[in-house]
């Protein structure tokens, strides 16, 4: 699979370095795609490859940990800095709290949500989704971000924890439910980070994760335009195969795959429309929120039957292995 295509404009590339394929360590590799910042706009020219011994997909040369934080600056749309849209607010606020009510659905089709159920929120950013699960069934929320997003007001009333998921003090066996949303793939040590995952689980414990799934019909219309991509912010890639061997290297087992997530697949349809059409100048969501919401209602037939289809999107929720 290929999906290198000219990209528009000169790379201004900012400090790399080097990695080798996170699952099996092989320094083999073929090119799969140089990207751009689509999101952003911001210079620069990124490439992923994939493993010549066990096909994994990874951005390599890489930015570094230390300088990653700059590209998730207040544009950062997962971290709510900038949420004024005018009078789009509203209709603003709506998207993004529907995002957290399937997230919700998703996860208490696995897990019982009570008072008593103990919730750890990796790369939880302004916390929206805890704080959800607090209101609604009195879950105990803990969330952890590298970036100090502790002023969010979700955070009143819910615990977070700033830095590495790698560093950061959790207690081992204490969560009755552990998610990823759109986390994994910003990893910079995926294996370690699942293995971390399993300790602390409790005994019946579930873990999910949501990621882009790059062997997605989406994946195939865009190719280096492709929103899942998201250089530089995206580490690694997964497709279905290689996420399940992820998981199982971890000593986790497979409780269910699906070909789809809470995160909306029209994103994925229209960001990847609109990259196209930018060629690199970036997307901004106050600009671009009325045409999203009017193509979502158009396609929304289309949606229902083709949206929960490998669109764009894969979950899996697993538990510790025997």
């Amino acid at each position: 699979m290929t999906l290198v295509e000219p990209l528009a404009r000169p790379p201004a590339p900012p400090a790399r370095e080097a990695v080798d394929c996170y699952l099996c360590g092989s320094p083999r590799k073929s090119l799969l795609t140089h990207a751009v910042d689509d999101l952003g706009g911001r210079p620069g020219r990124f490439t992923f490859h994939t493993c010549d011994d066990c096909g994994f997909a990874y951005q390599d040369p890489r930015v570094p940990a230390s300088e990653i934080g700059a590209w998730y600056d207040d544009a950062y749309i997962a971290h709510r800095r900038n949420a004024d849209f005018g009078l789009l607010t509203p209709l603003y606020r709506w998207v993004m709290g529907k995002h957290d009510r399937a997230k919700q659905r998703l996860v208490g089709r696995f897990v019982r949500l009570d008072d008593a159920t103990r919730v750890l929120d990796v790369g939880c950013a302004a916390g929206t989704f805890l704080a959800l699960l607090r209101a609604r069934y009195g879950c105990r929320g803990t969330g952890v971000d590298f970036k100090d997003l502790s002023d969010a007001p979700a955070f009143q009333h819910v615990d977070f924890v700033r830095g590495s998921f790698a560093d950061v003090d959790l207690p081992a066996a204490s969560f009755d439910l552990v998610t990823l949303w759109h986390y994994l793939e910003h990893d910079y040590d995926p294996p370690a980070a699942l293995a971390r995952c399993r300790t602390l689980l409790a005994r019946e414990g579930r873990l999910v994760i949501e990621v882009p799934c790059l062997d997605s019909r989406t994946a195939r219309w865009y190719g280096a335009r492709w929103p899942g991509l998201q250089a530089p912010q995206h580490t690694v890639l997964f497709s279905q195969e290689h996420l399940q061997r992820a998981v199982r290297a971890a000593n986790l087992e497979v409780v269910a795959h699906l070909p789809y997530g809470a995160f909306p697949p029209w994103f994925y349809v229209y960001a990847g429309w609109r990259f196209r059409r930018l060629a690199g100048r970036g997307f901004v969501p106050r600009d671009e929120l009325l045409g999203y919401l009017l193509g979502q209602a158009l396609c929304a037939p289309w949606l229902a039957c083709a949206g929960r289809r490998n669109l764009a999107m894969q979950t899996v929720v697993c538990r510790r292995a025997a």
